[in-house]
């Protein structure tokens, strides 16, 4: 069996994290996002180089991973959102396309890590857009963010040693940093202090 067609149970769904439908989870938004040092982004570059090789595949394996384990998510694709067999998703060409969306997405804050004005940017875009013309949940960046870290692992094991997950996680809290903060700037609301 392939590492898609038995995923691991799934996490609990969004509202059981705390963020209800049009909250951000500001509570653990700390006031900015922790920089990543020279060596840190080296490490990001050199890693992100061997994925972007793949990165049709990879975004494709992420994001049936994602779907599989996290179905609700489909509600956001009306495009693909009928598919629940991971060859089916595979096969799908828009979800292909999103796959490679998603890739060039980080693949565009991976090249300029050195530039953080321009991270900064293209995340912004990428929350504004998903906030207020998509209508995602925020919660769902993050869940991708996990899912995305997983497969990465898995696939590029002799890259993805336990120092570079470190790096990537700090990465990936640091896009969504930027995304919420986007999410924040177009209104959403942000989650209370008696949120569950």
């Amino acid at each position: 069996m392939s590492r898609r067609e038995s995923p691991p149970p799934p996490s609990p769904p969004p509202q059981l994290l705390g963020v209800q439908r049009g909250e951000v989870e500001c509570e653990d938004r700390p006031e900015r996002a922790e920089p990543l040092s020279d060596t840190e982004r080296e490490i990001i570059q050199d890693t992100w180089g061997h994925v972007y090789k793949n990165c049709e595949d990879v975004g494709v394996s992420v994001l049936i991973r994602f779907f599989v384990n996290f179905p609700s998510a489909k509600q956001y694709f009306s495009q693909f959102q009928h598919l629940e067999d991971p060859e089916e998703m595979e096969r799908s060409s828009q979800l292909r396309q999103h796959a490679c969306r998603v890739m060039n997405a980080i693949n565009s804050v991976v090249e300029n890590l050195h530039d953080p004005e321009k991270v900064s940017s293209v995340l912004a875009l990428v929350g504004k857009a998903h906030a207020i013309k998509h209508k995602v949940e925020p919660v769902y960046f993050k869940i991708l963010s996990g899912v995305m870290l997983e497969v990465l692992s898995e696939d590029f094991p002799e890259f993805f040693t336990a120092e570079v997950q470190m790096v990537w996680t700090k990465l990936m809290g640091a896009v969504y940093w930027h995304v919420t903060g986007a999410y924040t700037e177009v209104g959403w609301l942000q989650v209370s202090s008696s949120a569950v």
